[in-house]
């Protein structure tokens, strides 16, 4: 799955330019503290994960939804080859087994 971060557009929307008035907007509009080092790395590029509550805190801080922030790419991928099993030996005709089942 493709997340692309669209928070800077969306914020520069709302005439939020630096990540110290996204912070104070954060601690204003939705009582979340959040680091420095933390808001400089939602701005500066696509973060490896994102909270639930951080991201609902956005929302609330910018007043736009989740949709406004991030985008999904829900095009289908290939199904994975699968593997094909190998066939085990046909018995030869009228001899009986010569060793046990695997």
């Amino acid at each position: 799955m493709d997340v692309t971060w669209r928070l800077r557009m969306a914020a520069a929307q709302r005439e939020v330019w630096t990540g110290t008035a996204l912070r104070r907007l954060l601690a204003e509009r939705a009582g979340v503290e959040l680091s420095a080092a933390s808001v400089s790395a939602l701005f500066s590029g696509q973060p490896r994960q994102l909270k639930l509550s951080t991201l609902a805190a956005l929302c609330t801080a910018l007043e736009c939804g989740p949709g406004d922030l991030i985008e999904v790419d829900t095009t289908p991928v290939a199904p994975a080859a699968r593997r094909q099993r190998a066939k085990r030996p046909e018995p030869s005709p009228g001899r009986g087994r010569t060793m046990p089942p695997l």
